[in-house]
């Protein structure tokens, strides 16, 4: 193992590309990397990108320093119609129609290709890893669906699971605009490089806001030319186009291939896709190959920082060497290479607050024990539910779609390169808790330490003035005003979980129905996993508000058919009423545990 770290340290290896046929004639552009005077066969790990192949020895050495050192051949891959390899781009293939003769997806084409490198990679020792984060992630998903036989280890690491109810595109419906805009636009205004979208203002805040209306980005500037906006337009609600990218129609049975799911707390853009896909298997798993891992970090941070703080929150340690050392290396050192024992913890998970990794037979724990906590009187909190029903059992805002909520600090840069985007999860909340638009809740000063593990679930009634409505609803941990540990945290509010509904899908995500002006609506869905400690000195906080924006597309408030072609008359303002009487109680259920 030294010589062979030794060698790595060095940069030794020799590198081949190949274009490796897939089964109906496209060829797929591949570079791999073989460690120089190493003779003892090796496994292979094997990762898809639709962002571009690594090309450059520098590249491998800087990303997968833990894997090296333990010894592989690497091999990286365009899949077909991006960068260097031939064929169709295709936004999240769907799965192929197997009763059709010479049907092809990304299965079939990482089946191809390891067999392909099964015969023509010299030294390989029959065995393959794949691995990837985000898209790649979903690619290894698709891979172990229908693995090759070779296949005897994965981790998806932060896959989306489905664009439309928790992933990149959309959440519980609700468009996220931003993100599919540029993201779209990264992707599929050329096949050949990484786009970025060139905005002309520096607060993409006000660019999106002079937008205007969502049919003018093809009036304006995609031209109809970009496939995936396209989509959008057509598919505004979750029909059979969005169900058949979703893995949850697929995973009818247990997976042949040992599978370590990654996810963290604070990923700005597939949190939901890996917690499903661990969820969706492990109904299945009666053999201990389905595993999750779920740390303090943003999309891929495990992977591209130390893990000792996100943003300004600090976690005590370098969660992300703890991960690539003790849990990504050694999972792949196992399953491929016979090394160390397979003792590996049905959950492993940091749990935030106190700052420190759990391991649990369960992800969720069964132990957790489902806690409503109540929007009060007083802008309060309270475990104790409200007992009265009298007049004025709420609070309320007027929601403008012209003078949308931020969703982080402007000015706001551009999703992409960088910027504000990848720790925004992590921003303090009080920067939007004065707005007249934004409500919040709070418990006094907590007396002892209040852990949850779990699903957190928001549970509301609330009333519009309009026919459509999107209700955000945060958890949030308040620091103490006096923090001398780490001063810059005073007060700071930081979300622990949160989601947004789209109104017109309380019912069901295929069917939208317009909301009966000013009724008392109940509204429940999840606001994720969460493993956390509000810590005896903190309080707790619930905040809501309607808009949230430009990360999700401003509703109009006026029921539209489809709201991408919704026009500028549609868009009003709306008094919207959060209940908190006896009989129409507001609560979150907190996943309790001791």
């Amino acid at each position: 193992m030294l010589a062979f770290a030794a060698i790595c340290a060095g940069q030794q290896f020799d590198k081949t590309e190949a274009m490796i046929p897939a089964r109906d004639g496209v060829k797929l552009h591949t570079v791999i990397f073989s460690p120089k005077n190493v003779t003892v066969p090796l496994p292979v790990m094997f990762l898809r990108t639709p962002y571009g192949a690594t090309s450059s020895e520098k590249a491998l050495v800087a990303s997968y320093k833990e894997l090296i050192e333990d010894g592989y051949i690497f091999a990286f891959q365009d899949i077909r119609g991006r960068f260097r390899s031939e064929g169709t781009f295709v936004m999240q293939r769907p799965v192929r129609d197997k009763s059709k003769a010479g049907s092809i997806d990304e299965s079939t084409d990482a089946y191809d290709s390891i067999e392909w490198m099964l015969k023509n990679v010299r030294n390989n020792n029959g065995r393959f890893g794949m691995f990837g984060v985000s898209y790649p992630g979903w690619l290894v998903t698709m891979a172990i669906l229908d693995p090759h036989p070779a296949l005897k280890a994965a981790s998806e690491q932060a896959t989306p699971a489905d664009m439309y109810l928790g992933d990149d595109f959309h959440h519980n419906g609700a468009f996220r605009l931003s993100y599919g805009f540029e993201y779209a636009a990264l992707l599929e205004s050329s096949k050949e490089a990484n786009t970025n979208f060139e905005f002309d203002r520096a607060d993409t805040y006000q660019w999106y806001l002079d937008l205007g209306v969502l049919s003018n980005a093809n009036t304006r500037y995609f031209k109809g030319k970009l496939p995936t906006w396209n989509d959008f337009v057509e598919h505004p609600n979750y029909d059979q186009f969005w169900q058949k990218m979703a893995f949850w129609p697929y995973i009818t049975n247990a997976t042949k291939v040992p599978n370590l799911n990654v996810a963290g707390w604070w990923d700005q853009e597939d949190f939901y896709g890996p917690v499903k896909v661990y969820e969706l298997f492990e109904k299945f798993d009666r053999q201990g190959l389905n595993h999750i891992v779920i740390g303090p970090w943003n999309h891929g941070g495990w992977h591209r920082s130390d893990g000792s703080k996100l943003g300004d929150i600090p976690f005590d340690s370098n969660t992300s060497k703890h991960f690539r050392e003790q849990m990504e290396a050694p999972w792949f050192s196992y399953w491929l290479k016979d090394k160390g024992t397979r003792n590996f913890p049905e959950a492993a998970v940091f749990q935030t607050g106190t700052n420190r990794w759990e391991q649990y037979d369960s992800w969720p724990p069964k132990s957790a024990e489902p806690r409503p906590i109540y929007m009060r009187a007083g802008r309060t909190l309270s475990f104790d539910a409200p007992a009265s029903d009298g007049t004025g059992e709420f609070d309320s805002y007027l929601s403008d779609p012209a003078n949308p909520v931020p969703y982080r600090r402007r000015p706001i840069s551009p999703t992409y390169p960088g910027g504000g985007w990848p720790a925004w999860l992590t921003e303090d909340q009080r920067f939007v808790d004065n707005r007249p638009d934004v409500l919040s809740w709070s418990t006094p000063v907590l007396t002892q330490t209040l852990k949850i593990a779990g699903e957190v679930i928001a549970d509301i009634r609330a009333s519009t003035t309009g026919t459509d409505a999107d209700w955000v609803v945060k958890l949030i941990d308040v620091y103490p005003e006096s923090y001398p540990e780490h001063p810059e945290l005073a007060g700071r509010q930081l979300m622990i979980a949160n989601e947004i509904l789209r109104g017109r899908f309380r019912e069901g995500f295929e069917t939208p129905k317009a909301i009966p002006a000013n009724a008392v609506v109940p509204y429940k869905f999840s606001l994720h996993t969460a493993d956390h400690a509000f810590l005896k000195g903190h309080r707790i906080m619930v905040q809501m508000q309607s808009t949230w924006f430009p990360l999700y597309d401003r509703n109009p408030q006026t029921f539209v058919p489809n709201i991408f072609l919704a026009k500028p008359e549609d868009y009003r303002v709306a008094t919207q009423r959060i209940h908190r009487s006896r009989s129409a109680a507001s609560r979150v259920i907190l996943p309790v545990i001791r």
